[in-house]
């Protein structure tokens, strides 16, 4: 989501506003300390103009 995020030249911040989520939470679900519901995925996606499923597609480590 991170790469994402900053590709489409968004802050933490900004998203969180736009989102109506608290920027700890953002930053929380970017360093996988937590994880999000489907409908905030969902939310962060439209945002973002991306589908949900490129919000998803990552590799752990």
């Amino acid at each position: 989501m991170r790469e994402i995020r900053l590709k489409k030249g968004y802050s933490q911040e900004r998203l969180a506003n736009e989102a109506g989520l608290p920027p700890s939470q953002i930053s929380r679900i970017e360093t996988g300390v937590i994880n999000t519901s489907l409908s905030h995925t969902c939310l962060i996606a439209r945002i973002l103009k991306v589908k949900p499923k490129e919000l998803m597609d990552f590799e752990v480590d």
